[in-house]
């Protein structure tokens, strides 16, 4: 089989007959990206390879609902953040862990525009532990932003949303993130 046909044809021949040796060439393309992200969500590299493993699991069946509107690799991505939030809530529901009470004090009508430069300057090792304090779709989306580095426009054809709701979204998690970590700083 060849390496270098497109994601698009490789998903049409999965979703068509079920061919596992199209579905081996989308998994080597697309293991360590999957992974990466997993990684991001949860501490542990067990438990990422774990997800990761769930999601390609899904993928597998899953794959004749890409319509191809989106590139693969954004339709993939998507689904891949989805999948890490839902496991990431179920976890926090299961322990029944309350998110940090400073990450929901900030209104709509509170929110002033956060400069990027303001995220970048954060302390690593304390910009980790508000992360981690954070509303999971919050930390998505600055995940989208910082560590992927995705522009407002990739942002919204990955999440399906307006300009608006991205840059809106986008500057409350960073108003969010910015009280957080202040409170620990």
């Amino acid at each position: 089989m060849n390496d270098f046909i497109s994601d698009e044809e490789l998903v049409s021949q999965i979703a068509s007959s079920s061919d596992s040796q199209s579905f081996a060439i989308l998994y080597d393309r697309y293991s360590n990206t999957v992974y990466n992200k997993c990684l991001s969500f949860v501490k542990s590299k067990e438990e990422a390879q774990d997800i990761t493993h769930d999601i390609f699991i899904k993928l597998y069946f899953k794959l004749s609902s890409f319509k191809g509107n989106a590139k693969f690799s954004t339709w993939l991505y998507s689904f891949t953040y989805n999948f890490c939030v839902n496991h990431v809530q179920r976890v926090v529901n299961k322990k029944s862990e309350a998110i940090h009470p400073l990450a929901d004090q900030t209104t709509l009508a509170d929110i002033e525009e956060i400069e990027d430069s303001t995220i970048l300057e954060m302390k690593a090792d304390i910009l980790m532990k508000a992360l981690d304090l954070m509303d999971v779709n919050d930390k998505m989306i600055l995940l989208m932003k910082y560590q992927d580095e995705m522009s407002i426009k990739d942002i919204i054809d990955t999440l399906e949303i307006g300009e608006s709701a991205a840059k809106m979204r986008l500057n409350r998690a960073k108003a969010k993130l910015t009280t957080i970590y202040k409170s620990l700083n």
